[in-house]
C-alpha cells in the first residue's frame, strides 16, 4: 500500500467517524445511536421532548426570532456614577440598554495623562460585580491599582446617590 492510498483510506474514515458522531451527540454517548447505558448495561430508552425554543439547524442560529420586547435592566446609580466620575472623559457611545459606555481620551482634572474608559454595566443590582470598567492610555495599559481607584469612586458615587434618593 502507498503513502497517498493510506492517507486516502485514513481521510475516509476520518469522516466516517465525523459523520457518525454527529447523529450521536443528542443523546449523550458519543457512538450511541438509541439511548443511554446504565450502570447494568441495560439500555434505556430515552424520549427527547421537543419544544419550540429548541432549534432545528445551525442556521437558525442566524434568524432573528429573539423576543424583542426583552429588556436588559441596568442599575441606575452605577449608570449614573459612572457618567459623574468619568465626566473629564469624551463620551464616544453610550448604550443605557445593555449598560455600556465608551469614551474618547481625555486628561483628568490635574492629570498629565489621557485616559480611555469603557464602562460595562451587567446588572440591576447595586453590587461590585455589576460594574467592570476597562481604562487604557495612550501610552499603553493602565496599571490594576489605577482601574481599581476608578471603579471604587463609581461605586462610591452610586452608594451616595442611593441613600440622596433614600432620604427623599
Amino acid at each position: 500500500m502507498n503513502m497517498q492510498a493510506i492517507l486516502r483510506t485514513g481521510a475516509g474514515f476520518a469522516l466516517v467517524l465525523a459523520v457518525a458522531g454527529c447523529g450521536g451527540m443528542s443523546s449523550g454517548n458519543f457512538f450511541s445511536w438509541g439511548g443511554f447505558s446504565n450502570a447494568n448495561g441495560d439500555e434505556e430508552q430515552v424520549a427527547v421532548k421537543k419544544t419550540e425554543d429548541d432549534q432545528d439547524a445551525i442556521w437558525d442560529l442566524f434568524s432573528n426570532a429573539d423576543d424583542p420586547n426583552i429588556q436588559l435592566e441596568v442599575n441606575r446609580y452605577l449608570w449614573q456614577a459612572s457618567l459623574e466620575v468619568l465626566n473629564f472623559l469624551p463620551i464616544q457611545s453610550v448604550d443605557p440598554f445593555s449598560g455600556v459606555i465608551v469614551t474618547g481620551y481625555g486628561t483628568p482634572p490635574g492629570g498629565g495623562r489621557a485616559y480611555k474608559a469603557t464602562v460595562y454595566i451587567t446588572d440591576p443590582a447595586l453590587d461590585a460585580r455589576a460594574l467592570k470598567v476597562a481604562l487604557e492610555s495612550k501610552g499603553g495599559p493602565v496599571p490594576a491599582a489605577t482601574q481599581r481607584a476608578v471603579e471604587d469612586a463609581i461605586l462610591t458615587r452610586a452608594r451616595q446617590l442611593r441613600v440622596r434618593d433614600s432620604k427623599l
